[in-house]
Formats: structure tokens, sequence, C-alpha cells
């Protein structure tokens, strides 16, 4: 009996469509990759709950003919190759055929495309695979595709989608990864109704600087090389642009956005000794590399692409940031502020009979002598402030604490020495009954004021600082989105942001405590922190308020404690819930047992 069959269409295309199309951002991927294909200049995006209910792309391109709008749902069915050999020949986002096959497996789709020397356009219905419906109809020249309750069929696939927030989030990063590779091309990105996006034709770096901010404007670094290898062009980040989260890196071949670790650390390797450890500097990276020398055709979402020349292409990578840093560094960077610098005369020489400054003063002063009569008291009569202090029993005072009191007091302290030792700004020993107890100062404070931010966030009370000068913050539409569903909760803890339009928010108030602190560089911690979050619960986001806040207002490392500043994050700390270790899993502090200090000096 034979076991082994053909497998009918629909379950192949549900099959593909398991590796193509994994979120409506892989939908969103395809429709606009095929609008940029078709030399599209205008592209719109509309997504109505995260694409879980709707997503739509409408764009101006060339469109299609009626046969071609049937056939385009075919596997296989592709006009951007024609024989095996056109692969190492790509000048096109998709070449495959199998996107919108796949999405037509799982989704209800309806197409509407003109071509430009056609009066009447086609509209095409498909559902499940099937097309239920072709007519006429009258449109303008482009496609404008509907994909509707994508993964209707396949309960399962829907059923593991993240939460909404999160699922735009990627849509968002798809979305950036194209429109960062064709600034040429005028973009907008709707959600459920609000715009999101709107990116009109522009050069490169102005594109970028639409995406991610002005800011980011002040903090590029122009990248150039040209080799018969390849050539190399785009930004990188200055040194002072590098943060620990939330950082923009993107690498383009040919168009195409990339993910390649291993010319991820060229970058680095330029920036060693420049940044901080653990932090990283934006870059925008676009290779143009002659096409039969890479290959894309490796991976279903062409995101890991093969380069024939790797070792050679990550030192002319490497080299080329290291020009732009060089040639950045050539300049100043700090311009002197010359307002109320003291007016500091020039030496002549020549000039011999300058009057020596002088002194004026009185000889006769004395201030030990009264011209004005005899000093008053302050206060008359101020013994009878004091009257009967004398008869006041001399066991009093040793009464005012109790037995009980200096019992429990003792039961705290009664492990610990009350003197400490500060060790190289950076840990607090004290002695203990069981040996040396040796605490991370940063990581304690870190730990006390994340239970504190907690508190405060449970309770709702948290209290506002007013700032002399209020700072201005500016984020990218992405972020924005992420700040205002943490608007609430930042409120309470002590934030007052008021919008300033087009990403910028007037920061008027932070937390009381955080006084010192760089609020800019706090807020972008926290919405970066945020951005990682997989879940919406208010319970992560108050988790991750409470961990910025406690990174950023803990004692540093360097900072000379007093013996009484030492006593109270010691007592603090080990009043807190989890004493061994920081909020984000390091330890606090270690104990150097007594037999092992022995053993040492045995």
């Amino acid at each position: 009996m034979d076991v082994i069959q053909l497998l009918p269409d629909s379950v192949a295309n549900q099959i593909a469509a398991g590796e193509v199309i994994q979120r409506p951002a892989s939908v969103i991927k395809e429709l606009v990759e095929n609008a940029v294909d078709a030399g599209a200049t205008t592209i719109n995006v509309l997504v109505v709950d995260a694409g879980r209910t709707s997503i739509q792309v409408i764009d101006n391109g060339k469109g299609m003919s009626e046969t071609d709008a049937r056939l385009a749902f075919e596997r296989h069915a592709t006009s951007k190759i024609r024989q095996a050999d056109d692969l190492f020949a790509l000048h096109t986002m998709g070449f495959r055929g199998e996107a919108l096959a796949s999405i037509a497996a799982v989704a209800q789709v309806e197409l509407k495309t003109r071509l430009e020397t056609d009066d009447i356009g086609t509209h095409l219905s498909i559902s499940g695979g099937r097309t239920t419906g072709q007519e006429p109809v009258s449109c303008p020249v482009g496609s404008n595709f509907s994909v509707e309750n994508l993964f209707f069929n396949v309960p399962a696939r829907r059923k593991f989608l993240k939460s909404n927030a999160t699922e735009l989030n990627n849509i968002i990063a798809a979305f950036q990864r194209i429109v960062l590779v064709n600034p040429q091309i005028s973009f907008t990105l709707h959600s459920n109704g609000v715009e999101v996006f709107n990116l009109q034709a522009a050069g490169l770096r102005q594109r970028i600087v639409d995406v991610f901010g002005k800011k980011i404007n002040q903090d590029l670094l122009p990248l150039g090389v040209d080799t018969i290898m390849c050539s190399i062009s785009g930004f990188v980040g200055k040194p002072e642009s590098a943060r620990k989260k939330g950082t923009q890196q993107y690498f383009f071949v040919n168009g195409r956005y990339m993910k390649h670790p291993y010319f991820h650390k060229a970058v680095q390797h330029a920036f060693e000794r420049l940044v901080p450890v653990g932090e990283q500097v934006p870059y925008f990276v676009y290779f143009d590399v002659a096409p039969e020398n890479i290959d894309v055709n490796i991976h279903p979402t062409k995101t890991e692409i093969k380069f024939e020349n790797e070792q050679a292409i990550w030192q002319i990578l490497a080299a080329a940031v290291k020009e732009a840093v060089g040639k950045f560094n050539d300049v100043p960077s700090i311009d002197f502020d010359t307002l109320g610098r003291p007016d500091i005369p020039v030496f002549d020489p020549n000039k011999t009979n300058a009057d020596a400054p002088k002194v004026n003063y009185n000889p006769q002063y004395n201030p030990f002598k009264d011209t004005k009569g005899k000093q008053k008291t302050a206060v008359d009569g101020w013994e009878e402030l004091y009257a009967g202090l004398h008869s006041l029993p001399q066991t009093q005072e040793d009464n005012l604490f109790d037995d009980e009191t200096l019992h429990n007091e003792q039961s705290v302290i009664e492990d610990k020495s009350p003197v400490h030792y500060q060790y190289k700004g950076m840990y607090v020993m004290t002695a203990v009954k069981s040996g040396l107890m040796i605490i991370d100062q940063h990581r304690a404070h870190m730990r006390v004021l994340y239970e504190q931010y907690r508190a405060q966030l449970r309770e709702r009370n948290g209290t506002p600082q007013r700032m002399l000068f209020p700072d201005v913050i500016h984020l990218s539409p992405s972020d924005v989105m992420i700040l205002q569903k943490m608007m609430d909760e930042m409120e309470q803890i002590g934030f007052q942001l008021a919008d300033l339009g087009q990403g910028s928010y007037a920061v008027n108030a932070i937390p009381a405590g955080l006084e010192g602190v760089n609020a800019v560089a706090l807020i972008q911690n926290i919405v970066a922190t945020a951005a990682e979050q997989t879940s919406s619960v208010s319970n992560e986001i108050h988790h991750s308020l409470a961990l910025s806040l406690a990174r950023s207002a803990a004692i540093p490392y360097g900072q000379v404690l007093g013996n009484e500043e030492m006593e109270n994050l010691v007592n603090q700390l080990f009043a807190c819930e989890n004493v061994n270790y920081t909020p984000d899993g390091k330890p606090t502090l270690a104990i150097l047992a007594q037999n092992e200090i022995e053993r040492l000096l045995g």
C-alpha cells in the first residue's frame, strides 16, 4: 500500500506561510517590498488592532493586469526572476513568489489594481487560498491590498500572537527597515486611524531624522569608502551618543535590511576604549556589493545574507568607521563659553608706569572696642527658663529607652559592627558574627530605592520635584507611543511631562530624590526598557519604571560615604524584602567567612 502522496496546494501554502508569514509585521514587510519593486513613489500603510483585524497597503506603482492579478497569488509565480542564474543578480526585494500565496492561504485578501494603460482595474477577493470573487472596478493606478482576519483559519497561530503593543512595535520595526533604505519614496503609517509616520521623500540623513527624531541629527558622523570589492556609505554615531539600551543599529546591503553579528563586531571594534563597556553607538551602514558576491536565498525572511569575502569587508568596514571617528575627533567638540569670564589684561612690558593696586582700610578700627555703649542680653531673665532642671532625677535620662526597645534594636544590629569601612569608593565592609561582610554600595542602594519606588507606584503617592529649567526630550514616533501608554504610571511616581508636539516633551518635574540626575537620559532609558517588555501588564511597567529610576538615583561608585551614611545604607538594605540581589539579579553582598580568613592568614 502506497503511503506517500502529494499535499494539496492549500496545505502546502499554509506550510509555506508558517515560514514566510509569522506575524502581522511579516505581511506588511512583504506587501510594502512588493510596492517598492513596483516603482511606487507613495506608499500608505494602515493597520487596525496591530494587524489582527486589518492591514491595508496602498501604492501608486505600475499595478497589474487582470491575468497578472490572478497569477500573483499562485505559488512560485513571480515577475522578478526567470531562471536560477537570476538568483545571483537580484535587483529586487522579492523573488521567490511565495509571499502573496502564503498571505492568501491564512487570511481574507482583497486586491484592487490597475495598469496605467487600462481604463478599468481588477477587484479580486481571496479567502483561505480560494478565489471568492473577481470583477472589474474603477480604481487609481497602482495596487491596494487589504488583508483581514489574519490566521482566521489557523487558530493556533492566531492564539500565539503577542499583545497589540508588542505586535505594533514589530510592525513599526519592519516599517522602519524599509523606509530607511528608500528615502526617495514617501511613506505613511496609520494605526487605528492615528498617524504614526508621515515621511516625505528626502535625503538619507533627513529620512533618519524624520524616523528617529531631531536629536539624532547632531550625533551622526558621515561614513564613506569605495573599493573594488564593495562600497560602504551611511552614518555612525559619535562616541557620546552611546547608550546601553534602545540604540538604533542597521545594516543594509543592496537596498535590503540584514542582520550580521560579524560586521557588528567590526563597528564595535572601532569604538573600543571610546565608549563605556556595555554601551553601544547607533549606526546606519549601507553596503553596495556586486549581486553575484552575496547570497540572499539562505533564509525565508531574507535577513541573513552570506558574503563571499566577509573577512576583507570586515577590515574595510572597521577602517571606514575608524576614519569617520578620527575625522570627528580632529575638530574640538567643546566650545568654551566666555560669558562671565574675568577680563584679564594682556601684559605689556613697555608700559611700566601703571599704578599698583591699592587696598583701602581704616587703621583705627578695633572690633573689640565698644563705641555704642554696653550690649544687652538677647533675652532678659533667661535664668527662669531653666528653673527646676537641677531637680530632674538622674534616672529619667536613663529610662528614655526601655529595656524592650533596646532589646528589639539590638536584635537588628547584633550581627554587625556599628563601625564600617569603605573600600575604594565601591564597597562597604563591616564585621559580622560569621566573618567580614562586603556590600556593593551602588547595588545595595539600587535595591533600597527600587522597593521604595515600587511602594510609591502601588500607593500612587509619588512626590514631584519641579525643575527650575525644564529639559526637553525628543523621541521617535515609536517611542512616543510607548511613552503615552506609560504616562499614567509616570505621573503617579512624580514625573510631569508636557507634550510640545512632533515627538518633543518638556520635563517639568521629576520624582523627589532624583535631583541632579539627567532627566532626558533617564526617560530615554525608561522607554527603552519598556520597549523590551513582551507584556503590557501594569506590573511589568511598574518594574521597568522602578528599576530605571533606582539605577539612575543610586549612589554611584566613587562617592565617599561617612560612617553614618554607611550605617543607614546597611540598615535600609536589611529592611528590604530581598537583601541578597538587585532587582535585575546581581548580588548585593558577599561574606568572607571567619574560617576562610584564618585559612588565608594561617
